[in-house]
């Protein structure tokens, strides 16, 4: 039965276990990980979304799905706690006793075509999880109606020597896809798709309903229904973003991003009234920095307190930097313990870790070292460059 009707409706991919974080996902899903010392990375979706004036989101879970779930909670921090919409958690979809697992992202998105359905949209907008910008989606959305599109596919220019690294759209003069190529080896285009789309809900139905009854189909957007779009002649445009954007799936690029928010002007602006990056109060008391404590170009999170140094750091919430503990390049995640005379390089510590007296995390050069969530690191303990700790 049809509720009530949106002119759109977003549905967020966030079921993935994010494996190329390593020991920074065991535990929790990739979108729950913490970044930039208050939000988690999947605050900046959804408050692209309340700020575009989609207040209507489905976020499909899987993996490690609890934290993720009770973060999200009401929908409250994004001002989706309304009766005529919403955020909503949808985990795989169960058919009789047992459930099943998403098998790819249009697979995800059919399992969940009757929670769609009951919004009766016009379009759909499909977004990842992972993935750190702003981005106004009703502009986006504009476009799609402008150009009476089946499908609208964000996409960025990126350097042309780094093309063959993405998904390519080839266009024409006034931005219709004609093609699309999956890592070229000899890139026509440096238009990389986003993995963030804009259905006509139609279309979106019709497509995922004969994908799923083809038996040899992977169930991917990407590699299933956009060809099989093409092939039948629908029209798809692409739209070109042009700002500041970062996919957080490696340990590098999760670290590379968090630096960036220390840049002047950072790429990514915290303090923009006009376009607020949302998230839930932690409710903690505010930092404190001792007489002995030293703070350069850093980030600092309530409820934290510094007795040693920290310089180009982030520090989220909570976390106890002990006398003579020094911080240089590092992100250090919620509930963290420092203790007296660690060195913490170029490193990344995640929630409830305790990094014993005298360990030294990470080096001046080469990768990033981690250390995994509630892990124990003994006195005096070394972990180098592009090492990981944890269970």
């Amino acid at each position: 039965m049809i509720q009530q009707h949106k002119n759109c409706v977003a549905m967020l991919l966030a079921g993935g276990q994010g494996s190329r974080l390593g020991i920074l996902t065991r535990h929790v899903a990739k979108p729950a990980v913490p970044f930039g010392g208050k939000y988690r990375i999947i605050d900046f979706p959804l408050s692209n979304c309340a700020n575009s004036g989609i207040d209507t989101v489905g976020v499909l879970t899987q993996y490690k799905p609890l934290e993720l779930n009770s973060y999200i909670g009401s929908g409250a921090p994004w001002d989706m706690d309304i009766s005529n919409g919403g955020v909503f958690v949808l985990p795989p979809y169960s058919r009789g006793d047992e459930g099943e697992w998403y098998k790819g992202t249009a697979n995800a998105i059919y399992q969940n075509l009757a929670f769609i359905k009951q919004f009766n949209p016009n379009y759909v907008l499909i977004l990842s999880g992972d993935h750190i910008y702003k981005c106004d989606y009703a502009e986006m959305v504009a476009f799609h109606v402008s150009h009476n599109a089946a499908l609208t596919v964000a996409v960025r220019e990126v350097p042309w020597e780094d093309a063959s690294r993405f998904g390519i759209m080839n266009t024409d003069s006034e931005n219709n896809i004609t093609e699309f190529e999956e890592k070229p080896k000899n890139p026509k285009s440096n238009k990389a798709s986003m993995g963030v789309y804009v259905f006509s809900w139609d279309k979106l139905r019709s497509y995922l309903e004969a994908d799923e009854a083809n038996p040899e189909s992977q169930n991917d957007f990407g590699k299933n229904i956009i060809p099989t779009m093409l092939a039948a002649g629908e029209k798809l445009v692409a739209w070109t973003f042009d700002g500041y954007w970062k996919d957080v799936g490696t340990v590098e690029s999760l670290w590379d991003a968090n630096m960036d928010l220390l840049m002047t002007p950072p790429p990514v602006d915290l303090h923009d009234r006009n376009w607020r990056i949302y998230a839930r109060n932690v409710g903690e008391p505010p930092h404190y920095a001792s007489p002995k404590g030293e703070i350069k170009d850093s980030l600092v999170t309530e409820g934290c307190e510094v007795f040693g140094k920290v310089s180009h750091s982030i520090l989220s919430a909570d976390v106890h930097i002990e006398e003579g503990a020094e911080i240089i390049d590092s992100v250090i995640m919620p509930h963290a313990v420092i203790k007296s005379g660690a060195v913490i390089r170029r490193a990344i510590v995640a929630e409830g870790a305790v990094v014993g007296e005298g360990a030294v995390i990470g080096e001046e050069e080469g990768k990033i070292a981690v250390v995994g969530s509630n892990t124990v690191v003994s006195p005096g303990y070394v972990l180098k460059a592009g090492g990981q700790l944890g269970e």
